[in-house]
């Protein structure tokens, strides 16, 4: 009871009710009309359908501008800015399973619109979780704070590699626990096996071993995302929503990230330091809710520092990989 009674603190049930209410009206529409025949997603296609999330996704902050004041909009536009850049890289581990598996990209986006089904869910256990941590011992926030530092200094120096997918130990732990078929059946995740000459029951395709990595991934990614969010604000309405809309973005975009990931491979200088900013932020959160120090960055100027970094990364890495060809 304590964990939905500090997840839906501060908002009544209506606003939640919207937000969950707004977010599938816009799956229904991507499913159902947009995507209503199976196709092969084009960059260009792609690229509209992520401007309208994102539109989608301002649109829902000037809202929230309107409805809590600016101090939870910049929160908000902070939280989204971080998350969406975060999960770049989590771009590459997609291309890198779908690649691994043989999905074509005519069924990418299928395992992609699934994947946010489980994201909305898995992602409100995280924060719901996080929150309650977060209202009962403050002293977390200096944990998350240290975190944060150490993945700022850690990305700094990481050679971006992530190995193949078939020496991954959950990727091999499945395929000893899961029935797979050897090729893909279309868009079906599962299969009867006494319909294609396999012995008798459900076999699961690799389409469906691609949908549970694809969602392993994002949670390995929450873990950096979620504390970096709450170190801008604690009110979990404002870091779910951020979250939310962000990846509903980014999926849409992938199909145009994933074919020009390389043009950004200096954006991660610029993500280190909003790390380590960020974590410094909450830090100073903390101490000053002890009384041990009387200065906050504040919201205004942790949006400004975080947008201009992240520009600065991108717009670098963009002058420096010009002239590379982007992939087909």
């Amino acid at each position: 009871m304590e964990f939905f009674t500090t997840l839906f603190v501060g908002y009544p049930l209506w606003v939640w009710l919207m937000f969950f209410g707004f977010v599938l009206a816009l799956l229904a529409f991507d499913l159902g009309v947009l995507h209503k025949e199976q196709h092969e997603i084009t960059v260009a296609e792609s690229l509209k359908l992520s401007a309208f999330y994102i539109c989608m996704g301002l649109l829902f902050g000037a809202w929230l501008w309107w409805y809590k004041g600016s101090t939870a909009g910049m929160e908000y536009l902070t939280g989204y800015l971080i998350e969406k850049s975060l999960s770049m890289d989590n771009v590459f581990v997609i291309a890198l399973i779908f690649s691994s598996l043989g999905i074509p990209r005519l069924y990418q986006h299928r395992v992609l619109f699934w994947g946010i089904m489980g994201v909305i869910v898995l992602r409100a256990i995280m924060i719901g979780l996080g929150a309650v941590l977060v209202a009962q011992y403050q002293g977390v926030l200096v944990l998350f704070g240290l975190f944060l530092i150490f993945t700022g200094v850690k990305m700094l120096f990481s050679n971006d590699e992530h190995g193949d997918i078939q020496d991954n130990k959950f990727y091999k732990w499945l395929r000893t626990k899961m029935r797979f078929t050897p090729t893909l059946h279309q868009e079906k995740f599962w299969v009867r096996g006494e319909d294609h000459q396999l012995s008798k029951g459900w076999w699961a395709t690799p389409l469906f071993l691609a949908l549970i990595l694809v969602e392993t991934a994002d949670l390995v990614f929450a873990v950096d995302s979620i504390p970096a969010i709450f170190a801008i604000t604690q009110d979990p309405f404002i870091v779910y929503t951020s979250n939310i809309f962000a990846i509903l973005g980014l999926r849409a975009l992938y199909f145009a990230l994933a074919a020009m990931v390389h043009r950004f491979e200096y954006l991660k200088y610029a993500l280190s330091v909003v790390l380590v900013f960020i974590g410094v932020k909450v830090g100073l959160v903390y101490f000053n809710h002890e009384g041990i120090v009387d200065f906050t960055i504040p919201t205004a100027l942790s949006l400004g520092v975080t947008f201009g970094l992240l520009v600065a990364g991108v717009l670098y890495s963009l002058w420096k990989t010009r002239g590379q060809e982007i992939d087909k």
